[in-house]
């Protein structure tokens, strides 16, 4: 019996792309789609989800049993996001304990997580489509460090407390770091059993 290997990869989705390999909808099919940034193989599937307008690390495998346990076993995820506004102290501690946001038409309660304000800009790719930045007045980068993955989570829990996201880039997942990769970029990479 052959055993089948199965291939992972990472990737730096850019803005304005959808996290899938196509699309059945009429509406989207002027979309950018995962296909576009190489030959992938049959049976791939992102891990998770990134919505159009955020950007930044993709995990893509072909091992449904993998995707499933790192969606719902409760695995870090990181995000830097840039808000709107000089963040205080005081809304930082109101992300960390968990915020009321709206998901499927109900309220729902943010669990607890890890949030700080980054002292420096990250020092992402240029973005295809200009951000507001701090010359039309302050912005701040925060880390959003979130167990769980509901629909525009980040952008729901930093607009609860009065400071709208601007950009938003995951730069990990678990242990498997963006680091320093481009836009579009594409690597192989082994996934390990402890993320």
């Amino acid at each position: 019996m052959e055993i089948k290997t199965h291939k992972h990869f990472k990737i730096y989705k850019p803005y304005g792309m959808l996290s899938q390999f196509a699309s059945n909808s009429s509406k989207q099919q002027r979309k950018r789609f995962l296909g576009e940034l190489g030959d992938f193989p049959t049976g791939i599937m992102p891990i998770g989800r990134l919505d159009e307008k955020s950007e930044g690390l993709l995990l893509l495998t072909t091992d449904g049993k993998l995707s499933n346990f790192i969606n719902s076993s409760g695995i870090e995820k990181e995000y830097y996001a840039l808000v709107d506004g000089a963040i205080t102290q005081e809304k930082i501690e109101e992300l960390q304990k968990g915020v009321e946001i709206g998901f499927d038409g109900k309220k729902y309660q943010t669990k607890p997580c890890k949030v700080f304000k980054l002292e420096s800009e990250p020092d992402f790719p240029e973005r295809s489509k200009k951000i507001r930045d701090a010359r039309h007045g302050p912005v701040s980068w925060v880390s959003l460090i979130i167990t769980e993955g509901k629909f525009r989570q980040v952008r729901k829990m930093t607009s609860a407390v009065g400071f709208p996201t601007l950009r938003l880039v995951r730069v990990r997942v678990g242990n498997i770091a963006l680091n320093n990769m481009q836009n579009e970029e594409v690597r192989s990479i082994d996934i390990p059993s402890t993320l």
